[in-house]
């Protein structure tokens, strides 16, 4: 029987595979970077998309920053019109007051007295002056506590003049009452006409004692 060599057939076998093996993983490497290099281009394009819609949405957030405080400045503006116009009302409100305080101080002062300083701080009033006696000031105080614009009288000094002098010095504290407090108090109606300086039409103007001295 002869005898058959299979040596040369059985190496060439392992070498094809051997090939075939090195080519398929050749193909799988190649492969596997085509895929790599395709997934990078994909996410750089996903990355630079994104990139892009966050610049647009900083730059919208920019400018409603921007609006923002236009609108808060506006507010500002508004606030301080609105304190302006309150203020310019105040004062035109406040206007015959000065009429009325030194029309009031005319009625309230009772014979043998008078003042020789007048101070105002918003709508404290200060009163320095000379009384003949102790009564003649409690019936000053009695008289501002009934004015309808001079309220809440409170004395600080009275003492007696030195070097024998007539009469007392007193310092004397009151509250002017402000149109803002009471407009329905007031003898002057929105329709222009006149009622007086202190509310009643007919009120008859006592004599006026001497003032002198009056600082605001």
């Amino acid at each position: 029987m002869p005898r058959i060599n299979l040596l040369p057939w059985r190496d060439q076998q392992r070498h094809d595979r051997r090939v075939g093996f090195y080519v398929a993983l050749g193909g799988a490497a190649a492969a596997a970077v085509v895929v790599a290099f395709a997934t990078y281009l994909m996410f750089s394009s996903m990355i630079d998309a994104q990139d892009g819609r966050n610049a647009l949405l900083k730059a919208q957030i920019h400018v409603v920053d921007q609006q923002i405080e236009e609108i808060n400045d506006l507010e500002t503006q508004k606030q301080n019109f609105i304190s302006r116009m309150q203020i310019i009302e105040k004062l035109q409100r406040s206007r015959p007051e000065v009429v009325h305080l030194f029309d009031q101080l005319v009625k309230v002062m009772p014979d043998g007295t008078y003042l020789t300083s007048v101070k105002e701080s918003g709508d404290q009033l200060k009163f320095e002056g000379i009384a003949q006696s102790s009564t003649r000031v409690s019936t000053l105080m009695r008289n501002i506590a009934a004015s309808q614009w001079l309220r809440n009288p409170e004395l600080e000094v009275i003492e007696t003049k030195k070097d024998n002098q007539p009469g007392s010095r007193f310092v004397l504290d009151a509250q002017q009452v402000s149109l803002a407090d009471g407009d329905d108090d007031d003898g002057s109606g929105d329709d222009g006409t006149d009622s007086g300086h202190n509310g009643h039409p007919h009120a008859k103007r006592p004599a006026r004692p001497a003032i002198t001295g009056l600082t605001r």
